[in-house]
């Protein structure tokens, strides 16, 4: 019987789209939007397109921060996508005052636009995976092109947890990897086959 996924509802962005890989993989991906959601999954996805600032509120407002907290503290399988990656850090340039998960310490910051560099980064970027072993990127290519959408981007205070780097501008941290944590600023449901064996190999994991 396949893993039951849960995909954080946030109140906004990309959600259908991750339901509808789930759903090619052939897995039934289920909202989850209250604290009684989480008895019901093993895996948990969150995904996120918008505000740092309206995400973090929507998670407050329906009373997931802390079970989301406690998730990632028992080191259950979890992938952040875009947004869903920014907010496991304590801070957002995009709005600040506001605090974000703070699983990760370490801020997210705004790409300084210099020598004619466009904001958002948009398209398809290459990504360096840090280690080829893990297990996220078996069987996806190389050299591995990926599709991102921000204006903001992680900064880990701890580079130990870095799983790979995207130039733009200057090199930054595009994913990062703890355990059965994984998290990363592409968004693997617009990133055609390459996306896909990221998602399928979290279902693996």
């Amino acid at each position: 019987m396949a893993d039951r996924v849960g995909v954080i509802d946030y109140g906004g962005g990309n959600l259908q789209n991750v339901l509808n890989v789930l759903k090619y993989l052939n897995h039934e991906g289920r909202l989850v939007s209250s604290p009684e959601s989480f008895s019901n999954i093993d895996r948990l996805i969150f995904p996120g397109v918008g505000s740092f600032g309206d995400c973090v509120a929507d998670l407050d407002r329906k009373n997931l921060r802390q079970p989301i907290l406690d998730w990632l503290q028992a080191d259950r399988p979890f992938f952040g996508i875009c947004l869903g990656y920014q907010v496991l850090f304590e801070q957002s340039e995009e709005t600040p005052g506001v605090e974000g998960l703070g699983f990760f310490t370490g801020s997210v910051i705004k790409f300084d636009g210099g020598h004619g560099l466009k904001i958002p980064h948009m398209g398809w970027n290459e990504v360096n995976p840090t280690d080829r072993g893990f297990y996220a990127w078996q069987g996806t290519p190389d050299p591995l092109h990926l599709y991102f959408v921000h204006s903001f981007f992680p900064k880990p205070d701890d580079e130990s947890i870095i799983n790979s780097v995207t130039e733009y501008g200057a090199p930054f941290a595009s994913s990062v990897a703890q355990g059965n944590i994984f998290a990363g600023q592409f968004h693997p449901e617009r990133s055609q086959d390459a996306g896909l064996a990221l998602v399928r190999n979290f279902l693996k994991k």
